[in-house]
């Protein structure tokens, strides 16, 4: 019995996510932001739409958080303000 017990328990929990690129993400954030804009979601459906929309800006910058780590490892830690960039003098400074 305890093994149907795990069973219904595993049922019962959220499926994960499947992977999304931050473009879907986005885009269904858009959607999400015009259907509550419309005024004509429920107060229940408002709920939801405000849940999910909140998952997937943390979604959104997690991975925008992922490439921005990605990027300074690149960069060799070395990213500056472009403006401080063009004060060092580069090949067009002659």
């Amino acid at each position: 019995m305890s093994r149907v017990k795990s069973t219904e328990v595993l049922a019962d929990e959220e499926a994960p996510e499947p992977p999304f690129s931050f473009e879907q993400a986005m885009g269904e954030l858009e959607g999400i932001v015009r259907r509550m804009d419309d005024g004509t979601l429920s107060l229940e459906e408002s709920l939801e739409a405000y849940k999910r929309g909140a998952f997937l800006v943390r979604r959104c910058q997690e991975a925008l958080d992922a490439v921005r780590q990605q990027v300074q490892v690149l960069d060799g830690e070395l990213l500056k303000p472009f403006a401080d960039a063009g004060a060092e003098g580069g090949p067009d400074d002659a």
